[in-house]
């Protein structure tokens, strides 16, 4: 069974180095640690008295990934989660914060549970999560790489500039559409067809 430490150096593989795409809401990242999770943990690494893009460029992966676990893992209690769940929830975690929750409650809503959609994992999150697991043991982690894959299609039909998170120029999945679909088993993968069908409406 993979631990949380095997989970987060995927993620880091994912992410990559340091990056300032002005298209990402996140601004200046590296390891999948935005500049203001550096500010809100108050992380200075050239200790000159402010948090800024230098200290982002200065983060080593190995401190990446103690704020990953820490802060992306256990401060949000994905580790009480379901085991089959947590990769994907922790991945998209780093991917877009307590949205990730956001999905996975309505997830569970539209299962038949009546839970709050709130973004937070707590008694009542981690009891529906448990009840739907043994509802459908060997689905609900297909269910929710499904539900983010859809997110993504959602944020990029109302925001223009993540489409090409979406969909590359040649047409194909882009790295949102292939990061969902590694949590996804391959018989729900889209195909390249009903990918270039779902975007169409981009132009």
């Amino acid at each position: 069974m993979r631990t949380v430490e095997d989970i987060a150096d995927e993620i880091l593989a994912r992410e990559g180095g340091f990056s300032n795409d002005p298209d990402d809401p996140g601004g200046p990242t590296k390891h999948g640690v935005t500049l203001g999770t550096l500010r809100r943990l108050g992380i200075d690494l050239d200790a000159d008295g402010d948090v800024d893009t230098e200290d982002v460029k200065l983060l080593s992966r190995d401190r990446a990934r103690d704020i990953l676990i820490q802060h992306f893992y256990r401060r949000p209690r994905i580790d009480d989660l379901p085991a089959d769940l947590r990769p994907s929830v922790f991945d998209m975690y780093v991917n877009a914060g307590t949205q990730a929750v956001v999905i996975l409650q309505r997830l569970l809503n539209e299962m038949g549970q009546r839970i709050a959609v709130d973004g937070i994992i707590g008694p009542e999150t981690i009891g529906a999560a448990e009840l739907a697991q043994a509802a459908a043991p060997r689905h609900l982690a297909d269910a929710y790489g499904i539900a983010r894959r859809n997110y993504y299609y959602a944020l990029a039909d109302r925001r223009p500039a993540s489409r090409k998170y979406v969909v590359r120029r040649d047409g194909g999945k882009g790295g949102w559409i292939r990061r969902a679909e590694d949590f996804i088993s391959p018989r729900y993968h889209l195909t390249e067809d009903e990918h270039a069908e779902r975007v169409s409406a981009w132009g």
